[in-house]
């Protein structure tokens, strides 16, 4: 019995005298005196933006000292301009983090974009707080245009579809062009708008017939369009395998695909879907700081106060770590050539 209480006192001696245990003391004493900022690509009220301030609410309790976050947005490009700044210019001693497009680090692995200069398996992944599991990327489209399905969408006649979009790189945007050359489907897409809101608010005054946005983005910052009397209509889900229950009439683009190569294309570019929200820190942060982040992120987003309240603001919530991150980012690059060559031309890639 003694013996044993010796050899545990060992052991636990042992481990505070190592260097992993020196190490978590020491980032805990760093961000003891530390306030965080996080970047947010996207303007204020869409959904980045709500599951950005949602995060930082709750990770700040889980970050030593817990000192509120600094939420700051930074539109511009489809989110380009924020993913930039986190990889070249924030500071990379673990005082940032941020959010931008899911789409952004498939635009970035496929190439062809030259204002995409990083490697987004560089960033010091956290995760993402939804892997898509309850949720779908939809095509709303105005119940007065003259296209009301997706079968009058794909077939002669009766015009074409004008959607909007923010920028290339953006998911809305990438989907839309995908999925007008590979579903044939008639549609044209006005870019430029600068964010969510500005698109919910196009849509409603009838400057576009309608957009790609996902399910859990609707329903915090868009409620209304849930409604029976709802202004739009879901057409085609996206971003899923099957159909999601509350919309078991609206098909999935896979069951759209018209031949095999065409399901390829799409299921490959639906992968980002597993980071549907992703959070990352500049490359570059010491390894103990990274890894007090990355617990801390995990932790918050499956603590209790987090999840009572993205109930309340309706987002949806299955979070995955940094690991199944980066193994989703080698997944993509491990793709062959010829697939990642047919998505990055449909996408409007060269």
């Amino acid at each position: 019995m003694s013996r044993n209480l010796l050899r545990a006192g060992a052991a636990l001696l042992a481990f505070a005298s190592s260097p992993m245990a020196f190490a978590q003391s020491e980032a805990e004493k760093f961000y003891a005196d530390k306030a965080l900022t996080m970047v947010v690509g996207y303007g204020p009220g869409g959904g980045y933006d709500v599951y950005a301030r949602l995060v930082a609410r709750h990770l700040s309790r889980y970050i030593p000292g817990g000192k509120a976050i600094t939420v700051q947005n930074m539109p511009g490009a489809g989110s380009l301009r924020a993913a930039t700044f986190l990889y070249t210019t924030a500071p990379k001693d673990g005082t940032f983090v941020g959010t931008f497009s899911r789409e952004m680090p498939l635009a970035a692995m496929l190439g062809g974009n030259p204002n995409i200069n990083f490697d987004p398996r560089k960033f010091t992944w956290l995760g993402s707080p939804s892997s898509f599991a309850t949720d779908a990327y939809i095509l709303w489209v105005r119940k007065d245009s003259a296209i009301k399905s997706i079968e009058q969408a794909r077939g002669p006649g009766v015009g074409e579809l004008i959607l909007g979009g923010t920028a290339e790189g953006a998911s809305g945007n990438d989907t839309a062009v995908l999925l007008r050359d590979v579903l044939k489907l008639r549609m044209k897409l006005i870019t430029g708008y600068p964010d969510s809101n500005a698109l919910f608010l196009a849509t409603d005054r009838k400057e576009i017939e309608g957009r790609f946005v996902g399910l859990s983005a609707v329903a915090s910052s868009k409620p209304d369009w849930l409604k029976p009397d709802s202004v739009v209509q879901p057409l085609l889900q996206f971003g899923r395998e099957r159909r999601h229950p509350d919309f078991a009439n609206v098909p999935t683009a896979r069951e759209l695909a018209g031949d095999e190569r065409a399901r390829m294309l799409i299921e490959f570019a639906e992968l980002p879907y597993l980071l549907s929200r992703p959070f990352v820190a500049p490359p570059g942060v010491p390894a103990d700081r990274a890894k007090l982040l990355q617990k801390a992120f995990m932790d918050a987003t499956k603590d209790k106060m987090f999840l009572e309240e993205s109930e309340r603001v309706k987002v949806e919530v299955s979070p995955v770590g940094a690991d199944e991150a980066v193994a989703m980012l080698e997944k993509v690059a491990a793709a062959p050539e010829d697939v990642k060559a047919a998505v990055r031309a449909l996408s409007g890639h060269k």
